[in-house]
């Protein structure tokens, strides 16, 4: 989606498949991508077809425009194949001032409806999805995908100081499998809390500075077979991804909110020059009365920490 459109799909034809029959589509490449399901079929009349080199590919005139502008949002998403290196995506949704919650830590909610729906698909096409502690602690999470059709992503908790409570749901409903991250040396105890099926103790987590080593992270969960990964929050968590250059893709929603002194999104190394700062390939899209910046982060170098 090139143009913003404040009144789209008002004379779009119905009678084209729309976002219902869009959906089953892309739960059937996720689940080939994880090895669970076949491959889908080419359709017949073109409908959607895939490509050597661009992906999969929807035929524009014979699906409705909303489910057109859904395909290319999910895409990136999409077109990563089981062979392919661990991808990442993460997402913010923040506040016309920056803000992702209140001073007090209140997020409920800072987005409207379209766009938790949106974070419930990106958790059904993608192999885990990553919160840090803060966000767990404050929100008590469930991280499913109960508001879509699609299976739950495995559930990580970054929790290097070992902060987070036992009686978590992520920990006691057995609704999708949970893994507490932790630096390896502090393993056993991680296992005593909450179970040593829920714990992934990955060796040299922490640096000696006591900040996190993210590639350690992302290799570990490799071994695990998780490699398409949702960093759904919070603010410092995602941070922390693009700054290491561990993010491929970023969703940043704005809500038409003000906030004031509430605690912001992104927390990123002061750039000095404007010139320097970097301007990611960005695409717009409406989410009801949110807007979403579909941010292609692959480009960018780490940041100098």
């Amino acid at each position: 989606m090139t143009a913003y459109d404040p009144h789209p799909f008002t004379t779009a034809p119905r009678a084209l498949p729309g976002v219902d029959a869009l959906w089953p589509l892309c739960l059937a490449i996720a689940r080939h991508r994880r090895g669970t399901g076949p491959a889908p079929a080419p359709d017949a009349a073109r409908r959607f077809h895939q490509h050597r080199s661009h992906g999969f590919v929807l035929d524009p005139a014979a699906w409705h425009p909303e489910a057109l502008e859904l395909f290319s949002l999910l895409k990136p998403v999409l077109d990563c194949p089981p062979e392919s290196p661990t991808w990442v995506i993460g997402q913010l949704g923040q506040s016309l001032d920056g803000c992702i919650a209140t001073r007090g830590g209140d997020a409920n909610f800072v987005n409207g409806p379209e766009m938790l729906l949106h974070l419930h698909r990106l958790r059904a096409l993608c192999d885990a999805v990553i919160v840090g502690a803060a966000t767990a602690a404050i929100d008590n999470p469930q991280l499913t995908t109960r508001r879509v059709a699609g299976e739950h992503p495995v559930r990580v908790l970054i929790d290097p100081t070992l902060r987070l409570a036992p009686t978590l749901r992520v920990f006691t409903d057995r609704q999708a499998p949970t893994l507490l991250v932790c630096d390896a040396a502090r393993e056993a105890e991680a296992a005593a809390q909450v179970g040593a099926d829920q714990v992934l103790g990955v060796p040299g987590l922490l640096k000696e500075n006591g900040t996190l080593d993210l590639p350690a992270l992302l290799h570990a969960l490799r071994q695990r077979g998780l490699h398409v990964l949702f960093v759904e929050g919070g603010g410092i968590t995602v941070s922390r991804f693009i700054a290491q250059g561990c993010m491929d893709r970023l969703h940043l929603s704005i809500a038409p909110v003000l906030i004031g002194g509430g605690r912001p999104g992104l927390s990123l190394p002061v750039g000095m020059v404007m010139r320097n700062c970097p301007r990611p390939p960005a695409s717009v899209f409406r989410m009801g009365a949110d807007v979403l910046w579909d941010l292609d982060l692959r480009a960018l170098a780490p940041f100098a920490t």
